[in-house]
């Protein structure tokens, strides 16, 4: 990070993940390199209705830098109202924010991170997952939205290929409530025997109080709980109106960084079915082969009543 000249960090689930990715880019900025923070063109059915992601055409006051990458600003938001995530994160720091359109599959999206670097002289990229889903099997009874996270982690092992430093992430882990922390733990665990575990880190408590801002701003439920768990609360708690369980415990406050092209090879058994897509519906058939449900599914299931 410190040899780095710039990071860009990108929350890689959509919705609130910027939130979670905040930490990272926190990190980043303490260790003396800046950071471009951003997020997906996916919110989830409580702030925009309409299944799936936006593509740039449906987005209005943003500004392409690159293929599938635009800069968002405050008053970012969707042709139909919605206000994304990245444009509050942007207000709160002052800043512009990256939102990379997941509508597109994971090659285009390799290539226009890889211009945005350019643009934005920036020489590596973290991607961010909140909760860890992005180390699904896909045989997990509690998965619900391994899709956009699948297509951004193949992504990213594409763009290493091409020469930028990729680091991934999970940050609160078990935050999301999908899956269980003897799962993730299993992930993890394949992970460093294979190699890829490169670094954990723990939030200290003026990134908790960062990070509490951020979630007072910005709708998000996983990010919060990741807060409570650096603050030491211990016990059982719900979110997604109680459809979900999840675990506060010290695990929920750390961030595991891993090898995205490791990952791809071996424990990210989704991001690998997926790499080949040419976008994101053929992404979601390849899961739906597997005998998969997205979160894709679920909310055109809800739209149509």
């Amino acid at each position: 990070m410190r040899a780095a000249r710039k990071a860009l960090v990108v929350g890689i689930g959509g919705g609130g993940d910027v939130v979670g990715a905040l930490a990272t880019a926190i990190m980043c900025e303490q260790l003396g390199t800046p950071a471009v923070l951003g997020g997906i063109t996916w919110e989830r059915r409580p702030i925009d209705p309409v299944p799936g992601p936006r593509s740039p055409d449906e987005i209005e006051n943003a500004q392409p830098i690159a293929p599938a990458v635009l800069l968002a600003g405050p008053e970012t938001r969707t042709s139909t109202g919605a206000v994304f995530a990245e444009s509050r994160m942007s207000r709160l720091r002052g800043e512009p924010t990256l939102l990379v359109d997941v509508g597109q599959g994971p090659r285009a999206i390799a290539e226009g991170l890889e211009e945005a670097a350019r643009v934005l002289e920036a020489d590596i990229a973290f991607l961010i997952d909140v909760g860890g889903d992005v180390l699904g099997q896909g045989s997990e009874p509690g998965l619900a939205s391994p899709l956009c996270d699948a297509v951004v982690l193949a992504a990213g092992a594409l763009l290493a290929r091409r020469g930028i430093d990729v680091v991934a992430g999970v940050f609160g882990p078990g935050c999301d409530g999908e899956l269980t922390d003897e799962e993730l733990l299993d992930r993890v665990a394949r992970l460093a025997g294979d190699g890829g575990l490169l670094a954990v880190k723990g939030m200290p408590p003026d990134v908790a109080d960062m990070l509490d801002r951020a979630c007072a701003e910005i709708p998000t439920e996983a990010s919060a709980q990741a807060v409570r768990c650096a603050r030491g609360e211990i016990g059982t708690t719900f979110i997604r109106s109680g459809r979900r369980q999840v675990e506060l415990s010290p695990l929920g406050a750390l961030t595991f960084y891993f090898d995205a092209e490791i990952a791809v090879d071996g424990v990210a058994r989704l991001a690998r079915e997926v790499i080949g897509a040419g976008d994101l519906e053929e992404a979601n058939a390849l899961l739906g082969g597997l005998g998969v449900r997205t979160e894709l599914d679920y909310e055109r299931s809800m739209a149509e009543g």
